[in-house]
C-alpha cells in the first residue's frame, strides 16, 4: 500500500468538500461513474471531475488508490457495507460532522438532504422548512409553537400540522426501525438527535471559527485554505424557495456571512502578497453584490495597492451609478473614503469586518 495513502488520510478526508466525500464514499462502495451520478444526482461528466479533484487533494494516484484511501480512512467498512459520508479522519470527526453522522442536510443552496448515501426527497416546501429550523438549532429543542410562527408566521393553520409533518420527515428519514432514530422528542419540543446529522450551514460556522483562530495564530495560509473551504459550501441562494420567517431571516444571515467571509479571506490573501487571487475573488464579489459599498470599497483598496489606480475608479463609477439608478442614493461615506484613497494613493478603511473577530 503506498504511504502517501495512509499519512495523507487524517488531514486528507477533511480537506474534501462534502460532495467530493460522497463522491470517494460511492466509489469506495464499488459504484462505476454512470451509478454515481444517479445517485447523487450529477452529471456523468462531474462525477470525473469530482473525482479528479479527490485524487489531487489526497495526492491519490488512481481509482484504485481511491478506493483503498476510502477504507483505509473508514468511509466503508470492509462486510459491514458503507457507513455513510463523514469528514473525519482515523479516529476523528471534521468540523460539524457528528460521530457516526448518516444524515447529511445542505441548506447553503436549495435544502438538500441525504441519507446514508442517497438523496431523500423530503416533501413539500413548508415540510423543508420544518426540518430546515431543527436543523439550525442544533443541541435544542423547538416547540410546536416556534415552529408555527417560523415557518407560517401570522398565517398559522389550525390543527395538528406540525406533529403530521414531523411524523412524516420521521418516516422518510427513519434510521433502523426505531421512528424517533433522527427527529425525537421532550417535553420542550421537537430537536434533531445529537450526532445523527451534519448540516453544511454549521460546518461552515465552524470553519469560520477555525479560520479566525489561524489568523489570531498568525498562520495566514491555513485561515485562508479554512476560508476558501467554508465558501465552497455555499451552492447558491441559501435556502432557497423555502417560505416563512425564520427561512427569510437566516438566508439574509448566510447571505452576509458569506460575504463578510469572502471580504475577510480577500484581506488574508492581500497581507500574503496574494494580490491576483484576492482581485479575482473581490471582481467576482462585486458583480454579484453592485450595491455592496464596502465590498466595492475592498475591491478598490486591492486595485489600488496593485497599482491600478484607473480600474479602482472605474469600480467607484460602476458602485456609484448602480446606486443612483436602483436605489436613488448617493455614495456612501465608505465608498468616498475609497475614491479619495484611490486619487491620493492612500490607504483607507473599507468598513469590513475587523481582523480581531470572525468574518
Amino acid at each position: 500500500m503506498p504511504t502517501t495513502t495512509v499519512v495523507r488520510c487524517d488531514r486528507g478526508v477533511t480537506d474534501l468538500t462534502a460532495e467530493e466525500r460522497r463522491v470517494l464514499y460511492a466509489l469506495g462502495c464499488g459504484l462505476r461513474d454512470s451509478e454515481i451520478a444517479d445517485v447523487l444526482a450529477l452529471p456523468e461528466g462531474a462525477v470525473a471531475e469530482r473525482l479528479g479533484q479527490v485524487l489531487g487533494k489526497l495526492g491519490l494516484r488512481d481509482r484504485a488508490a481511491a478506493i483503498v484511501h476510502a477504507f483505509d480512512c473508514g468511509l466503508v467498512v470492509p462486510g459491514q457495507g458503507p457507513r455513510g459520508p463523514v469528514a473525519g479522519s482515523t479516529a476523528g470527526h471534521g468540523p460539524g460532522t457528528a460521530p457516526g453522522a448518516r444524515l447529511e442536510v445542505s441548506l447553503l443552496g436549495p435544502l438538500h438532504t441525504m441519507l446514508a448515501g442517497r438523496p431523500v426527497d423530503v416533501g413539500p416546501v413548508r415540510q423543508q422548512a420544518v426540518l430546515a429550523a431543527l436543523a439550525l438549532c442544533r443541541n435544542r429543542s423547538v416547540s410546536r409553537r416556534q415552529l408555527l410562527e417560523s415557518v407560517w408566521g401570522r398565517q398559522m393553520p389550525d390543527g395538528n400540522v406540525v406533529p403530521v409533518y414531523v411524523y412524516r420527515l420521521r418516516k422518510v428519514l427513519r434510521l433502523g426501525e426505531r421512528p424517533d432514530s433522527v427527529i425525537r422528542r421532550d417535553r420542550y419540543g421537537y430537536g434533531l438527535v445529537q450526532g445523527v446529522a451534519e448540516v453544511d450551514a454549521l460546518r461552515m460556522e465552524e470553519l469560520v471559527v477555525r479560520a479566525g483562530e489561524a489568523e489570531r495564530a498568525g498562520d495566514l495560509l491555513e485561515a485562508v485554505r479554512l476560508g476558501a473551504r467554508a465558501l465552497e459550501l455555499f451552492r447558491g441562494e441559501p435556502l432557497a424557495g423555502l417560505p416563512g420567517p425564520f427561512a427569510e431571516a437566516e438566508r439574509l444571515r448566510l447571505a452576509q456571512r458569506r460575504v463578510a467571509l469572502a471580504q475577510r479571506k480577500a484581506d488574508w490573501e492581500l497581507r500574503l502578497g496574494r494580490r491576483m487571487e484576492a482581485i479575482s475573488g473581490l471582481s467576482a464579489l462585486a458583480l454579484e453584490e453592485p450595491l455592496n459599498e464596502s465590498v466595492a470599497a475592498t475591491l478598490m483598496s486591492a486595485l489600488r495597492c496593485d497599482g491600478r489606480r484607473a480600474e479602482a475608479l472605474a469600480v467607484f463609477e460602476r458602485t456609484a451609478r448602480s446606486l443612483t439608478d436602483d436605489l436613488g442614493v448617493a455614495p456612501g461615506e465608505v465608498l468616498l473614503r475609497a475614491r479619495r484613497a484611490a486619487l491620493r494613493g492612500e490607504d483607507v478603511d473599507t468598513g469590513r469586518p475587523g481582523r480581531a473577530g470572525a468574518a
